[in-house]
């Protein structure tokens, strides 16, 4: 197009589709053999890492890791946050998953455990202690979060109990096709709980009248 509107010259385009061309090659070449190529250049690239990479002070910031626990609750939003820290204030021994640095750096200064990662890939799931853990609850706000979740927590063969909070009875539903066994309902709970307590405020005002 550049050479068709006269941006370019014939020499430009052919110069172009050259490099493409030797770097469509080269980068296949890289990724099927990125193991050795790192392995031999890996020493020469230190020099372009970050000193105190992110993630690694995420990790590295894991000072209350667990090795076993009572729950496992993978997501600590609003809801996940303040489900574990219940959980914890009931003396119940709790692992949180988190993927937000931040949140995770928030909890901890709360004295939560969390552990900083993506709670459904497999290489990180793996590393979680499920062998001696009761139960997991995830809180993870999206179907596709959670069928993975449970996929994984399946294939290596989790035997405790897994839990899934739900917004709706349609979620609900769904996450029950997809093997959930308990379904948790933290808003509509939450809601009979309100309507219980404005109730009786409601009643006795009402008497005291």
């Amino acid at each position: 197009m550049g050479t068709s509107l006269g941006h370019a010259d014939s020499g430009t385009l052919w110069l172009t589709t050259l490099v493409g061309l030797i770097t469509i090659a080269l980068s296949t070449y890289m990724i099927l053999y990125s193991e050795p190529l790192y392995v031999k250049l890996g020493p020469r690239l230190v020099a372009f890492e970050r000193k105190r990479p992110h993630r690694k002070l995420a990790v590295a910031a894991e000072r209350h890791d667990l090795r076993e626990a009572d729950v496992i609750v993978v997501g600590l939003g609003r809801c996940g946050s303040r489900l574990a820290l219940g959980l914890k204030e009931a003396e119940l021994t709790v692992l949180g998953v988190e993927f937000d640095p931040k949140v995770a750096h928030a909890l901890r200064r709360q004295g939560l455990p969390v552990r900083y990662g993506d709670g459904i890939a497999a290489e990180f799931l793996e590393s979680l202690p499920l062998k001696d853990t009761r139960w997991v609850v995830s809180t993870l706000p999206d179907m596709a979060s959670n069928r993975d979740l449970l996929r994984g927590l399946r294939e290596l063969h989790f035997t405790g109990e897994v839990a899934v909070v739900a917004r709706e009875d349609f979620d609900g539903a769904v996450l029950k096709g997809m093997g959930a066994p308990t379904i948790l309902y933290p808003m509509r709970n939450a809601v009979d709980h309100a309507v219980e307590a404005l109730t009786a405020i409601i009643r006795y005002d009402g008497a005291a009248r």
